[in-house]
Parts: C-alpha cells; structure tokens; sequence
C-alpha cells in the first residue's frame, strides 16, 4: 500500500462520485487516497476498522476465511464502492478479506474521526442505510438462485447483465473469477459455456462472448438479478 500525493486526483475522485454530498469539507481534510497494488489486502478479516474506504478506482474482491483454511467468495466490486460500512455501522472487527485484484485506488477516511463527528449526521447514516440494504438485497437474491438454479440458469442471467447493444460480452475479469461468483468451479462453468455453444446460444472468442439467440439466452435466465 502507498499513498498517494496528488490532490488533484484526490478532487477529481470527489467531484466524479458526488462524493462532497456524502462528507462535508471537514471530514475530506482528514481523508487521504491510497493505492493497494494486485493481491494486497484492503481490510484483512479480524483486524480493527481504522479507516472507512471508499473504493475509486480498480477492483476487490470479497471473500471469508473459514478456520479449516477453506474460503468463500461472496462479491467483486469495481467502480465507487464503500467498503467496511457494516463494521463501521456496528463497530465491530472486520469480518472479511477485501483483496484488491487489480491495482486499485480508495479514499481513507479514519473511522474514529468519523463516528465522532458523525455519529448524528442524518445524511451520511440514510446513505450508510440505503448502501447496506442494497448489498444485503443483492447478496440474499445471488446466495438464494446460486442454491435453487442449475449453472445455465445462472451464467445466462449474468450475460444478459453485460451484453452491449453488438449482443457481445466483453469479460474483464477472468473465468475463475466468474465460476466463484457463480458459486461453481471452473470446470463446471467451462462445460456449461461450451453447452450453450453447441446449442448455438453463444460463442465463446477468448474475452469476448457473442451472444447468437438471445430469446434463448433470456428464457434460460428466468429474470434472475445477477449483478456481476
């Protein structure tokens, strides 16, 4: 991790994500942008909330260790993402790893600071509200059809979240990446790819899928909110 100098593209950052509506000036001046390189550790699970971050640039991952070693991985986030607002709301440990997997950008704001000065804030607490409903809402509705639909039902709902106005997918992560959303392995999501391929549902170009019916591709996705 390093921290970055630049209050150019510190304000740059604020002005692009409104962020100025959620903090006022007093809380930005005790902000500072960090940048975690690929594979760095934003927040490491059972260490003390010091700062609340505020994701600008790149992506993370989020996933629990379990005592045998074992992990789950529960979300991606990329674009602007408040990340530790569940243990900063309860003041609590962290509760997961949020591992950048690419190099990545955040915006610090020292949690003690900011329970202080706004721990009565009715602005910040309704975005702090509305952003963990929205995960919570997301998460259950994933965990839930990760359980009840079959791999095809799944990986059609989570093209159709990306396709362009070309019927194409352009994937910016990688296939591991996408089985673990999924709640698959790599195995099963590569068959399942190649299964829609044969039934000429899409095709598979390296990074790039071609959605060919997407009727098909629809019907197979039964409505399921995917947010990748």
């Amino acid at each position: 991790m390093r921290k970055i100098s630049n209050r150019v593209l510190f304000n740059h950052y604020i002005e692009k994500y409104g962020i100025d509506n959620i903090f006022d000036k007093e809380i930005l001046d005790h902000a500072q942008l960090l940048e975690y390189q690929k594979g760095e550790l934003v927040l490491e699970a059972g260490s003390e909330l010091e700062y609340l971050y505020l994701l600008v640039e790149g992506k993370v991952k989020v996933y629990y260790l379990f005592e045998n070693g074992k992990s789950m991985f529960l979300k991606l986030y990329h674009g602007f993402q408040m990340l530790g607002d569940v243990e900063f709301l309860k003041d609590i440990p962290v509760l997961c790893h949020i591992e950048a997997v690419k190099d990545s950008q955040v915006i610090a704001i020292p949690a003690d600071f900011l329970r202080k000065a706004y721990h009565d804030n009715a602005n910040f607490m309704r975005y702090l509200s509305e952003t963990l409903s929205e995960k919570l809402y997301v998460t259950i509705n994933n965990s839930s059809y990760n359980y009840v639909y079959p791999l095809a039902n799944r990986l059609s709902s989570y093209l159709l979240e990306s396709v362009t106005e070309q019927d194409q997918i352009v994937i910016h992560t990688t296939y591991e990446e996408i089985a673990q959303f999924l709640g698959t392995t790599y195995r099963h999501l590569n068959r399942t790819i190649k299964d829609l391929e044969s039934k000429s549902i899409i095709r598979c170009d390296d990074k790039i899928i071609y959605v060919l019916d997407k009727k098909k591709l629809r019907d197979l996705a039964k409505n399921i909110l995917i947010q990748p």
